[in-house]
């Protein structure tokens, strides 16, 4: 957001996440990401109920299947294999709240492809990458070493990011937050 010359106060929404996703079993891994997103602006708005408040999640998945960070090395490498020669999908989900309450929300998706990994490939990958998979709900930074990992992506740059940049901008000029 600073790139895009926005001004704007970062705060923590302090929501249990997991207890909101546990709470959604069996919803679609995009509606969990919208739900997140609203959550988090919902708890900051209520701080701040005269700002305009951005709140965003983001969720992964492969089928049935969602990802979360992994905690451990070992569990970085049984989520590559899981990923490798599949593609899995990112998505973004972004809420905006003033005064409490929801004025708009929206979720952008990113399909992405990961090419065949073989074991030594994933080993060195990691011994490379080190701590920065932790950060990283499928154990890579596309922006990073972890384009490495691609042979397919589909969506938009800011979506595999976390935060679709595009649709946010067209709705804050809507709402006259920055100039149109």
């Amino acid at each position: 957001m600073e790139n895009a010359g926005l001004q704007f106060e970062s705060r923590p929404a302090a929501i249990d996440e997991r207890r909101i996703e546990a709470e959604l079993v069996g919803h679609r891994p995009a509606d969990v990401a919208r739900v997140l997103a609203r959550e988090k602006a919902l708890f900051v708005s209520a701080e701040a109920p005269e700002a305009l408040v951005i709140g965003s999640d983001q969720t992964m998945s492969l089928g049935d299947r969602v990802y979360h960070k992994p905690g451990s090395l070992d569990e970085a490498r049984e989520n590559l294999l899981s990923l490798s020669g599949q593609t899995h999908r990112l998505n973004s989900g972004i809420a905006i709240a003033t005064a409490g309450k929801i004025i708009w929300e929206h979720v952008s998706h990113a399909d992405l492809t990961v090419r065949t990994l073989g074991d030594e490939f994933i080993s060195k990958y990691l011994e490379r990458v080190g701590d920065k998979v932790f950060g990283s709900v499928g154990a890579y930074q596309l922006e990073g070493e972890g384009i490495q990992l691609f042979s397919r992506i589909e969506g938009d740059y800011f979506t595999i990011l976390g935060l679709p940049m595009l649709p946010l901008l067209d709705k804050l000029r809507e709402l006259g937050a920055i100039d149109a």
